[in-house]
């Protein structure tokens, strides 16, 4: 199978994009109230969300008008589908990291007012971590394009395990890396603000925020092994693929605070997720006998996310009732 890694993307295209993001993250910071803890209210967290969706559609615009001006309206078309289903499947993978920070934040019992700025660190280390992960993944599918198919089992496998295990509660307090934290580092035994470390009697300590953040760190970096390989799927494009991510990653934290309290709500979603990967990893197995239309998958995956979400609202109202 010929695997193309080529990308329409320019220069000053891969600068450009860096320094929105770079803008935005500064805006929250300096602008937005980043560096100021407080409690991000639903309507705050809808704003963002919806913010972050717009952001991302106005983006998928203005690449379908560049690529229509420059190179005809066929790649303008695909590549835009391209994007807009690289997103949605991120932004699907990485609604699963919410229960995840549900469960890290109700373990060391973080107060709302402090969750924000973790947060905002934790997507930091995310665009960076990805970066990088996805430039050593397209450079591997370029080399070994054999490497799609092992991609498309891996997925498949992780979205039945997903399945199986769907209702299993991890448990923190058996976590290696936490344990080897604990082990390894002095820890205040309370929060200290937004502080990672503080000193005490001039010897320098770690407090619970800071292994809040690792832990948060390190939960993307295993989400992210499964939402990489899985938007090779539909592109190789190493823009196409760089740009997806990080609008996802950009728009997670809104989505956590936003959905954060109705997470039990949506107990079917992982379900939904699982099937997602099980999909796409199929489509990737598939690919040398059936070649599915960027817009087929863009539909599906909407179809079983959304199905996941509305059966999910409609088992837990009949539950409550």
């Amino acid at each position: 199978m010929d695997i193309s890694t080529d990308t329409f993307a320019t220069g000053p295209m891969w600068a450009g994009f860096i320094a929105f993001v770079v803008a935005m993250l500064a805006l929250d910071l300096f602008v937005f109230g980043g560096r100021k803890s407080h409690r991000v209210s639903v309507k705050e967290a809808l704003i963002w969300v919806i913010a972050w969706a717009c952001l991302a559609l106005a983006f998928a615009g203005l690449l379908w008008w560049y690529l229509n001006d420059t190179q005809g309206a066929e790649i303008a078309q695909r590549k835009t589908l391209e994007f807009l289903a690289g997103y949605l499947i991120e932004q699907s993978l990485s609604v699963d990291n919410m229960f995840v920070f549900v469960m890290i934040f109700g373990y060391f019992a973080v107060p709302p007012e402090l969750q924000r700025r973790v947060l905002l660190y934790g997507v930091l280390g995310a665009i960076v971590m990805r970066a990088g992960m996805i430039l050593g993944g397209v450079w591997l599918v370029s080399q070994f394009s054999w490497l799609l198919y092992v991609f498309g089992a891996f997925l498949v496998v992780t979205g039945i395990k997903m399945i199986v295990f769907a209702e299993a509660e991890p448990d923190l307090e058996q976590n290696p890396l936490l344990r080897w934290l604990r082990s390894h580092l002095r820890i205040t035994q309370n929060f200290q603000g937004e502080a990672f470390f503080v000193r005490q009697n001039g010897i320098l300590w770690a407090t619970p925020m800071f292994l809040v953040l690792i832990l948060i760190e390190a939960s993307d970096v295993v989400f992210a092994v499964d939402s990489i390989p899985a938007i090779f799927a539909v592109t190789t494009d190493p823009f196409i693929v760089f740009t997806s991510n990080i609008f996802a990653i950009m728009g997670l934290r809104a989505l956590y605070f936003l959905l954060a309290d109705m997470a039990d709500r949506f107990h079917l979603l992982k379900y939904g997720l699982a099937i997602v990967l099980v999909f796409i990893g199929g489509k990737m197995l598939a690919a040398p006998w059936f070649h599915m239309p960027i817009q087929w998958s863009l539909a599906i995956v909407g179809a079983i996310i959304l199905g996941s979400v509305a059966l999910s609202l409609i088992m837990s109202r009949k539950e409550s009732a």
